[in-house]
């Protein structure tokens, strides 16, 4: 039997214009504390956001809710793949009993998703369940999946600027189509 708290997750951060649906795993303990997607101060998601939409109108100070119109406003969604599990600190390698989120429901709030960011491997590791999800809400075949490098602090083998290049490549395609779409791992 496990000693690890029961840890429930955050609410979809969506709207009907997503175009791009960023999962994370799971948010780490600050992101819980704060009830905040991404909000421990050196995850790299929202310099990273920022650096691909530099004219979003995004917020100097770090007001979360500014923030998130901000990122809606350019058609990119959040959500994680667990909804709940057990877990002690922010690893990823320490979540266990974990419940998924509901894919299919969540996919058919999104009728505009063309993309799905896995952000880092451990949510990626449930691209088959999305592809699924993704047959059920009537989106298979018009939906791309790739798998981005986590912008955890946990994840400092990548350089910021790596990290942008790789999601700049998936978030904000090619204006030439004949250029190839990369898909990229950590």
């Amino acid at each position: 039997m496990s000693a690890s708290p029961r840890l429930q997750g955050l609410a979809p951060l969506v709207s009907r214009a997503t175009q791009i649906l960023v999962l994370g795993s799971f948010p780490g303990v600050k992101s819980l504390r704060a009830q905040q997607y991404y909000a421990h101060p050196q995850n790299q998601f929202w310099p990273i956001m920022q650096a691909l939409w530099p004219d979003a109108g995004w917020p100097a100070d770090r007001d979360y809710a500014r923030r998130c119109q901000c990122l809606l406003s350019q058609g990119v969604g959040v959500w994680d793949v667990y909804a709940a599990c057990e877990r002690e600190g922010s690893l990823d390698s320490a979540i266990q009993q974990a419940q998924l989120n509901d894919f299919p429901g969540l996919l058919m709030q999104c009728p505009q998703l063309s993309t799905i960011a896995h952000n880092g491997g451990e949510s990626f590791r449930h691209a088959r369940v999305l592809k699924k999800a993704l047959e059920v809400a009537g989106l298979a075949g018009r939906v791309t999946i790739h798998r981005l490098p986590s912008t955890s602090p946990a994840h400092a083998s990548w350089t910021f600027e790596q990290k942008l290049a790789a999601w700049r490549a998936v978030m904000t395609p090619p204006a030439d189509d004949s250029a190839m779409h990369h898909r990229t791992t950590p």
